[in-house]
Parts: C-alpha cells; structure tokens; sequence
C-alpha cells in the first residue's frame, strides 16, 4: 500500500470504464432483486418494467423511486426488514438501523460479503484523506446500531491503523485520550468535533500540543462549510475532511481527498443519480437538485434508486489528486425535507450555519424555531437562536449584526435571539437544528 491511492486501477478508472463496470453490475442487481424480493417485484411489475429492458445506464430512470416511506411501510407490513432483504438469513452479519430521527427507524442487513465490501471502501477514502498504518485513530462516532462507528472501525483494520474505539462518549474522556494515547486521528460529527474543541479550549489545552493531524467529520452536514472547517481545524489543530453516508446506503462511500474539492464517491459500488425534486427528471453537471443512489453491489438489503433527500451538485471532471470518480462539490447542501419555505425564499439550516460560525463572537451551536399555522401547514414566522461565548459582548449591537447577515444570505427577515454563554444543548450525535412549532 503505497502511494495516494489505495486502489489505483479503481480510483483512476477512465470514465468510460466505469460506467461499463456499472451497468454491468446494475444488471446483475436488477435481475437479483426481480427474482428474490417481492417489494422490488411488484413495484418493477406495477411500472411495467422487466430486468431485461435496463440495457443502458440511462434506462435507470425507467425503474420506479423507493422512498424511506415505503421502507417503514414495508417493515411494518413484514418486520424486521421487509422484503426489501435479498440474501439468505444464513449470510446475514449485521442489522443496522437509520437513527430515527425523523421517524421510525428503517432496518438494513449487511451479509458477510457486504461488511468486508464497506471495509474496503471505508479504508480507500481514509487513505484518501491521509490515513495510514501507525496512526492512531480515535474513533468517536457512535458504535452498536448506529452504522459508522464499526464502519470506520473496519477501515482501519483494512489500513493497519490503530483503533481507540471510544464511540460517542464523554467531551471529557475523549479530551484525556487525545491527551495520554496520543491520538493522530479524530473522527466523529461535526457537532461533536466542535464540542470537543471547546472542551479543550475551556481545559486550556492547547491542541497544539496534541498529536493529531487528522480530523474526518459527517453524520450531519457541516464540515465542506469554511466556516465550520475553520473551527474545526484551529480548534483541533487538524486537517478536517468531510466524510459521508446514510444508513439506508452505507455508512461511508463518500469523504473528500487533501485537495478539498468535494465528496469523491464510491462508483463502483454505487450509482448516483441527481434528480429535479419536482419532477424527478435527471440533472446534469452542477446543477442542485435530489440524490438518488442504486447499490451496484450490496447484497443483504440493496436499494434501487433509493430517495436519499439530500441535496448535492456534481462535478463529474477529473480531480487534482487524479481520482476519476465523481465528486459532490460543497458537500451535502442541505436536505430536501429540512428546506423551510417562508414568504416565498427556500432557506436550508446550512445557509444558517454559515452565517453564525462566521461570527466569533458565537459558539458553534444554534437553532431554528419554525412556527407554523396548524390548518394550513404555511410557515409564519423563522427565529434563529445562538449563542454568544462571552457576556462581555454588546448584545444588541451584535444581533443587529447578524439580522443583517441573515437576511442579505436568505433574502427574508428572520427573528434573532442572542442567548448566553452555554443555554444550548450540546451533542455527542447529530444535532437537531431545527424546530417546528405548530399554531
């Protein structure tokens, strides 16, 4: 293992090569799933499709959307895991769920083959990033159910790297294993990250006295933000790279490289797709719109063209470091279902994450309170709450302040209140930013 790249052949393979390695695996999971799931039978039959006519990539867009709604109702109808489960209970390995944090939580299966297939391209974007055999990989993210914690773990493994499997534990305790184990490597949320450099500075340690270099974040959107980044990397002393996935699709198949420019997918195991969220037709290069994502190779619970929610614009040009596969530039933008729309402008909670992390006066926390009329669902009123990280602040003056930033970035007045030091929760997981209110 030497080199920028783990898998060379892959990660360098010309496009053209590519997209023939994906149709040939799109047509073996097409016919799989035809003839051993019932749910992708009867949607395939209802839209009057057979395996037979995919016979391009772009009979894709003929195969109906599964959306997480109709996974809920399939678990529901057929628990634990629907029929959307393919392999045979004897190849099962791992039951993973989604964190529920919009609902019931939707069931996921790995089979042995599945788990070893994540390793692998968990331990290539890692070393993507600069991971390698030595480092000291303090692994925050949340074990047991939740999917990227053992993810990461077997990446390492694959790497050769040293594991502290501390999980979503204690500000406290990760601070004191940075410290005594020597930790290289952080990887956790986001907002996590951000609590964790607090910690530090509130402790007096200065980060750079610590041995860390490396810091991957994800779970939530955040990291490609240059404000956060910038938290996060001079709060830690680090290099932050962002790093991507959903429980539905996979924990991790996507991260950025040292070059910064964007989530490198993983497209020889997944098929991605951009769709207008309004008619649901294919976008092309950089234009913003829905990500839609096909398992080319998972075996235990394979999604077809499953609607992650998630708003992304594609770069399907060759990256600096030389990795062909396509990169989702900015990161996750934000998410379809958290969009807020309010007297006619869409407002994502990344647009306000923005805004708020670019004020020093600020912590990294904060939330959105969106009222809402109970008969007819229209917004009536979006309130931002932050908090300052001293009293010693002007607190009009600094609200008057960020009114102004937010309503130039969201082009709509939004209420703002400036709180004290530490009246907002913090969190070892996702953090939930937004709040709706029903009148």
């Amino acid at each position: 293992m030497e080199g920028e790249f783990l898998d060379p052949e892959i990660e360098k393979m010309k496009r053209d090569d590519l997209e023939k390695l994906q149709l040939k695996k799109l047509r073996w999971q097409v016919e799989r799933v035809y003839r051993h799931s019932e749910f992708y039978r009867e949607r395939f039959k209802e839209a009057g499709i057979k395996p037979d006519d995919i016979k391009k990539l772009e009979d894709l867009k003929k195969l109906p959307i599964v959306t997480k709604a109709d996974l809920r109702k399939e678990q529901i109808e057929y628990p634990p895991v629907g029929r959307y489960a393919v392999a045979p209970k004897s190849d099962w390995k791992e039951l993973h769920p989604s964190t529920g944090t919009t609902g019931i939580p939707v069931n996921t299966i790995w089979t042995y083959k599945d788990a070893e297939i994540i390793a692998d391209h968990t331990a290539r974007l890692m070393w993507g990033f600069g991971v390698r055999k030595g480092d000291i990989v303090q692994n925050a993210f949340s074990y047991g159910l939740w999917v990227a914690g053992l993810a990461v773990h077997y990446g390492c493994e694959k790497i050769g790297a040293f594991v502290i499997p501390i999980g979503a534990t204690s500000s406290e305790r990760q601070v004191y294993f940075m410290q005594n184990a020597g930790s290289t490597v952080i990887m956790a949320t986001p907002s996590f990250g951000l609590y964790i450099a607090e910690k530090l500075k509130e402790k007096g340690v200065n980060p750079e006295t610590l041995a860390l270099r490396i810091g991957s974040f994800g779970g939530e959107a955040g990291t490609e933000n240059p404000a956060t980044r910038k938290r996060l990397e001079e709060g830690l002393g680090i290099d932050a790279y962002d790093i991507y996935g959903l429980a539905e699709i996979g924990p991790t198949f996507a991260a950025e490289c040292k070059e910064k420019a964007g989530l490198h997918f993983v497209e020889d195991h997944y098929l991605i797709e951009v769709l207008n969220p309004e008619t649901k037709e294919p976008l092309g290069p950089g234009e913003k719109g829905v990500m839609v994502i096909t398992h080319l190779s998972r075996e235990g619970t394979p999604m077809i063209r499953y609607w992650t929610n998630d708003v992304v614009r594609l770069e399907y040009d060759k990256c600096a470091c030389g990795r062909t596969h396509i990169r989702a530039i900015g990161g996750i933008l934000g998410r379809a279902d958290d969009m807020i729309v309010y007297k006619g402008e869409n407002i994502y909670p990344t647009q306000v994450e923005e805004v708020v992390r670019s004020f020093e006066e600020l912590s990294h926390e904060y939330k959105i309170f969106v009222t809402k009329d109970s008969k007819t669902g229209i917004v009536k009123n979006v309130r931002v709450a932050v908090e300052v990280l001293s009293d010693k602040y002007d607190v009009e003056t600094l609200k008057a302040r960020i009114y102004n930033v937010l309503r130039d970035t969201l082009m709509v007045r939004v209420d703002v209140d400036v709180l004290p030091p530490n009246s907002l929760e913090r969190t070892e997981f996702k953090a939930k930013r937004v709040v709706f209110i029903e009148e």
